[in-house]
């Protein structure tokens, strides 16, 4: 008898920044090995901008294929200027998908334009496979933008239980909604780091002096209004205050007003060649190297909350963005005032945060996440095609 042919599912994976790709180059690079799918991978806005590194060109030095680029210019450092550039976005997903065709889409996080392709992706009955759901992050618009994909995402891989609880809660049902840990903490224990050395040559910066500090701070977008020049203001003239520490700094995204942001970091890296590096992208390897060989980690991403715990160093967390994020004993909330976050520094470098770091475990942390993600999803596709949602009732 003739064996059957096996179905190939075509997958899209869609990446609109650095920090997105980092995290899912692994998943992207374990999907493609598997004879069952068929991957293609879509970048649109931060990747295609040569003000923050090009980055799709980290995409294919990594040896992958970047089958269509969609951009979406953001003419404007407002809120409006990024509305606009989510219809570009979700205009030129209308064509990606189209010409790809995919089976399902792969989307990872909670920002603005991914809202645009889950929205294209949704209306053109492609499904959905939506990675870190369920999170709370108070300070942003990616809170609410975050539980809308969730609302269009057919498949659910949350970070920890009580994120998979809570995209249940939204509706969702539970037997689509698998708790993987994070695959950015399993990116921190797995993927081979730059030494020192290799570091200190590929920036040509000395990482030799204690302490050291890597730096990102991006706007809270959901502030009523903007303070993003202010509060950099603030974090800078704390930086001040510890004239021995070391700083590699990176852009924040671009979010309205990051680019104020971006003024104050260049002229502040300007004023201190001897302490600060300021680069736009350091990319997944060297960024997880760098953490090896840092104090500290300070500003407002969240990778201070989910990775950096497993590096063994504390985290400054600044300000309300990150707000409603589980987070480990090592990592420092503060406000946005000079003094505030001077203080957070400071007890940061002390010895005993050093050592409750050094030893403290990360709750986005499960040892087989890259697995686990990549069984979870062949499994869904094997259950291809969907049929229509159902919200999901908590029992009384």
């Amino acid at each position: 008898m003739m064996e059957q042919h096996k179905k190939i599912y075509r997958v899209c994976i869609v990446t609109s920044t650095r920090a997105d790709w980092g995290l899912l180059m692994p998943v992207a690079g374990k999907l493609r090995d598997m004879p069952e799918i068929s991957l293609s991978i879509a970048a649109t806005n931060m990747h295609l901008l040569p003000e923050f590194g090009m980055t799709v060109d980290e995409i294919t030095d990594a040896g992958f294929s970047v089958d269509e680029r969609v951009p979406m210019d953001v003419a404007g450092s407002d809120e409006v200027s990024r509305v606009k550039a989510m219809a570009r976005c979700l205009d030129g997903f209308a064509d990606a998908f189209r010409r790809l065709h995919p089976d399902a889409v792969i989307i990872l996080g909670d920002r603005y334009e991914m809202l645009a392709v889950a929205s294209a992706a949704a209306l053109m009955h492609i499904p959905i496979i939506h990675i870190a759901g369920g999170e709370i992050s108070e300070g942003a618009i990616d809170d609410s933008i975050r539980h809308a994909i969730t609302k269009l995402a057919t498949f659910h891989l949350t970070a920890t239980e009580p994120y998979r609880r809570r995209v249940i809660q939204l509706g969702e049902e539970p037997d689509r909604v698998v708790n993987t840990g994070a695959i950015g903490v399993w990116n921190a224990m797995n993927v081979p780091l730059l030494s020192r050395a290799e570091l200190e040559s590929d920036l040509g910066f000395d990482l030799s002096s204690d302490p050291v500090a890597v730096v990102t701070y991006h706007p809270a977008t959901n502030e009523t209004s903007s303070t993003a020049g202010s509060q950099i203001e603030e974090l800078l003239a704390a930086l001040d205050n510890f004239p021995r520490l070391r700083c590699v700094i990176t852009y924040p995204n671009n979010d309205a007003h990051g680019e104020e942001i971006i003024a104050h970091l260049r002229k502040y890296a300007r004023l201190h060649p001897d302490r600060v590096l300021l680069v736009q992208s350091l990319g997944m390897r060297r960024y997880l190297s760098m953490l090896r060989v840092a104090s500290v980690v300070i500003g407002n991403s969240s990778s201070g909350i989910v990775e950096v715990p497993s590096a063994g160093i504390p985290t400054v967390d600044i300000g309300i963005r990150q707000r409603g994020r589980i987070a480990a004993p090592s990592v420092i909330h503060c406000g946005t005032a000079r003094e505030q976050i001077t203080e957070a520094i400071a007890h940061a470098l002390s010895p005993e945060m050093q050592a409750l770091a050094s030893r403290c475990e990360n709750p986005y942390h499960l040892p087989d996440t890259l697995d686990i993600m990549t069984r979870s999803i062949l499994s869904f596709l094997h259950t291809l095609p969907c049929p229509p949602k159902k919200f999901h009732d908590l029992p009384d």
